[in-house]
């Protein structure tokens, strides 16, 4: 049986479109003065007043929106601090890492957009009313003032949800159990449920190779395009030899991959750019195919509980309940293939996937080590390994053994609680 043609799924152009988190609140502001300018236009095609829409004159209009801007930007100021004091203490208290995570709530980005928004709102609009000593015509666009009213509405709205939305984000059971359910996540898509199957020979002799590197790029190794990476083997007969893992540091000019072929004239230099260019390289690393970055923040979140300073064993417990739920997936699915071959059975590339094993080890080893004098993380521990035991696919129960032995034991004599 050939090797399968498996490939780590990339997050699509629309998601990384949207991913950054100034393009929500910018798109929503832009938006919103769009309005401010087309709304108007259509108030003045309009000859008769409606009865329920804005009804006072122009010194009203202008008051009202030039209260509802000077609110605005205040409350937008208010949120931008709340937020900040925010990602301070969810990296004092947990770890830096979790910082993208708030960064990424729609919650802050869409309440940040509809409060900027409608200040930009009610500018535009203010710039439309016209009085009676104005040289044209007195004109107050009584639908747009209305809409601004309903701006102001909905920005309430939003800012009582942002309230709870953050208020929530900070509780350690809010950030271990969404840290938890992303690492999930990404383990049901990357790790197949089925068998990979034989891997294929490493076909015709490829006696000429060159090796491609980074650059001037450096930085985590956040994402790889092995399906582009398999095509375009494929298309010039090639096999390509991956070196680094997903997570890795690579710093200027590192290494990414070895290109291997019959001859050294398939191996031109637009070729090797193609290479280089299916691996993102980011600053820091990304979830998206990278589990092991997941579980890392998890153990960073154990790691500082468990530390003299603060002493919360009981934080560090529920960061192994956490663990506990990505890894019973990950033990009952099968390790991501290595070898990748074209649609004709032919391989093409190989990389290194971060195997069931890896991840087990960086879940328990280092919370094993710091809490070894706790009373709750080894029996913690041992508990979940014993539920994972239980459920694993067989050639995973050899890694779970392995790390079972770097849990201390029980000192005589004393008796742990689980609670």
């Amino acid at each position: 049986m050939p090797a399968p043609r498996y490939h780590a799924p990339r997050l699509s152009l629309w998601h990384r479109l949207w991913r950054p988190f100034w393009v929500l609140p910018v798109t929503l502001t832009v938006a919103s003065g769009v309005l401010g300018v087309a709304l108007p236009a259509l108030d003045r095609t309009l000859s008769e007043s409606v009865p329920w829409l804005f009804q006072g004159g122009p010194d009203g209009a202008r008051s009202l929106l030039s209260t509802i801007a000077t609110a605005m930007i205040s409350v937008t100021g208010l949120v931008f601090s709340i937020t900040m004091v925010v990602l301070q203490l969810a990296s004092s208290q947990f770890t830096p890492r979790v910082l993208g995570s708030f960064l990424e709530s729609r919650v802050t980005q869409s309440t940040l957009g509809v409060f900027a928004g409608t200040f930009v709102y009610a500018l535009t609009v203010l710039r439309s009313v016209r009085g009676e000593s104005d040289e044209l015509a007195a004109f107050v666009p009584q639908t747009s003032i209305t809409v601004a009213f309903l701006f102001v509405l909905a920005s309430v709205g939003w800012f009582l949800a942002f309230i709870q939305h953050i208020t929530a984000s900070i509780r350690v059971s809010e950030v271990v159990l969404g840290t938890a359910d992303e690492t999930r996540h990404v383990v049901d898509r990357l790790y197949p449920a089925e068998p990979p199957g034989a891997a294929a020979d490493d076909g015709p002799s490829r006696a000429a190779s060159r090796t491609v590197t980074c650059g001037d790029r450096s930085g985590h190794v956040r994402e790889m395009d092995l399906a582009g990476l398999v095509r375009l083997a494929a298309d010039h007969d090639v096999l390509v030899e991956v070196t680094v893992q997903l997570g890795e540091f690579l710093p200027e000019g590192g290494r990414i991959a070895v290109v291997r072929a019959a001859t050294g004239e398939a191996l031109t230099d637009d070729l090797l750019e193609d290479v280089g260019r299916t691996v993102s390289i980011a600053k820091e690393r990304g979830v998206d195919q990278d589990p092991a970055f997941g579980l890392r923040k998890l153990v960073d979140i154990a790691e500082r509980a468990l530390s003299p300073a603060v002493n919360d064993p009981t934080t560090a417990s529920q960061v192994v309940d956490g663990e506990h739920r990505a890894l019973r997936l990950a033990v009952q699915r099968h390790d991501p293939p290595a070898r990748l071959t074209d649609d004709q059975g032919h391989l093409r590339v190989v990389h290194r996937p971060q195997t069931v094993a890896v991840l087990l080890s960086l879940a328990v080893r280092e919370i094993a080590h710091w809490g070894r004098d706790s009373l709750q993380i080894p029996v913690r521990l041992r508990s979940m390994l014993d539920d994972l035991e239980g459920v694993a696919l067989p050639q995973h129960r050899a890694a779970i053994a392995d790390v079972r032995r770097e849990i201390p034991p029980d000192p005589p004599g004393q008796t742990a609680s689980t609670d």
